[in-house]
């Protein structure tokens, strides 16, 4: 009988190598940012931002509670180990989105996982609980879905996408419901009202206290490629007369594809009540301008509408001028549309734009309402217009 080979002078080769190449690996050398923790809300409702960057020259802190008027950012402090921190408040409970700034270029927070989706840029989101920010917190209560859709759009030639909040209850459910139609502003996408924006818990909280009535929202994606004749546009001046007329001629191609595919998806694919009493539409800043732009055109298609830091620049001649058919139908508009509100922040560089509607729908005797709050052009500020409009739609 031949004995069988051992297998021991294999398995002490392989340990051998095993171990003279572990021996030749260069170690890593632990470092700060191994440990570091960013942001960290504080006791006093501080909140610290770090980030471990050894090599750099200059990083500063950008974030929306600055343009709401409620702290600074800045340039962070470096310490000797290499970490860069700074530390900022006391902030009001609420959701907030911040980004770095490191030797110019735009930086992530490495170590908050919480992101901000746009078409071009990220940015990162942190919450901080308390009382004032329970009507967007996640809270144990019955929770909705959030479903990502596809459709084809016409407008364009190509697959677009939206997400669509069902209230809790729906897939059980027979009943048709009504649909809010919800649109987010420049720089951002479809996800918007579902991450910054918070609509789905805003909407579960809202239920759950019986304050607003179950709906459908849609979140389209508004962000349509930019048209190579749209001149540049800086926040807080007045745009020129051909900047106008190019974002009219893109407010009316976002129209053209919510009223040809957004609107026929949604009925065909979800069950609601499709007519106008049952249709709410709004808009923050970019998404304000496509929702004012929808209500002049199909003014009979939507019984609810809200327009959020937008409105018209200083030359409110050209807008009468584009619009005369549907300032010329006040008693007709008035009778259609139950709700009409006008919404702005003091510090919002939309004020005046938004003024000049009201003062322009005032002047043909269309009904509405302005709402000017405190803070900036921020997601702050959407959020409670949103919480504050939900109780008032289908009613």
């Amino acid at each position: 009988m031949n004995a069988k080979p051992s297998l021991l002078p294999l398995i002490t080769a392989v340990l051998s190598l095993s171990f003279a190449v572990s021996a030749q690996a260069p170690r890593r050398e632990p470092t700060p940012n191994d440990t570091l923790k960013s942001p960290e809300v504080l006791s006093d409702s501080r909140v610290a931002f770090r980030i471990y960057a050894p090599k750099a020259s200059e990083v500063t802190i950008g974030g929306d509670w600055i343009a709401q008027g409620l702290g600074t950012g800045g340039k962070l402090t470096k310490e000797d180990n290499g970490v860069w921190s700074i530390i900022v408040g006391p902030l009001p409970p609420d959701f907030y989105s911040y980004s770095f700034t490191v030797d110019g270029v735009r930086t992530l927070d490495p170590k908050n996982p919480m992101i901000k989706q746009g078409i071009s840029s990220l940015d990162n989101m942190f919450f901080l609980p308390g009382k004032e920010a329970a009507f967007e917190d996640n809270r144990p209560v019955p929770h909705g879905k959030i479903h990502l859709e596809w459709y084809q759009s016409t407008t364009l030639g190509t697959q677009r996408r939206l997400h669509i909040y069902t209230p809790p209850g729906y897939d059980s459910g027979r009943e048709p419901l009504p649909v809010f139609y919800l649109l987010h502003g420049g720089g951002d996408e479809d996800s918007g009202w579902s991450t910054i924006g918070r609509a789905g818990f805003i909407l579960d909280n809202l239920l759950a206290e019986n304050k607003a009535k179950p709906m459908i929202i849609a979140m389209p994606n508004g962000s349509l490629p930019r048209p190579a004749n749209l001149p540049a546009f800086t926040p807080g001046t007045a745009p020129s007369p051909e900047a106008v007329a190019a974002m009219a001629a893109a407010q009316e191609r976002f129209t053209s594809e919510l009223m040809k595919d957004i609107v026929p998806y949604v009925e065909k694919n979800y069950r609601v009540l499709a007519n106008r009493e049952n249709r709410a539409i709004a808009g923050l800043s970019m998404g304000g301008g496509q929702t004012l732009r929808v209500l002049t055109s199909h003014a009979d298609q939507f019984g609810y509408v809200a327009i959020w830091s937008a409105g018209i620049g200083q030359n409110a001649a050209d807008f009468e001028k584009r619009n005369e058919a549907f300032l010329k139908a006040a008693e007709k508009i008035n009778q259609q549309v139950k709700l009409l509100s006008i919404s702005v922040g003091d510090k919002d560089f939309a004020l005046n734009g938004s003024k000049n509607l009201a003062d322009l729908l005032k002047k043909n005797g269309i009904q509405h309402e302005l709402q000017i709050s405190g803070g900036g052009h921020t997601w702050i500020n959407w959020r409670r217009y949103l919480n504050e409009l939900a109780p008032r739609l289908f009613r």
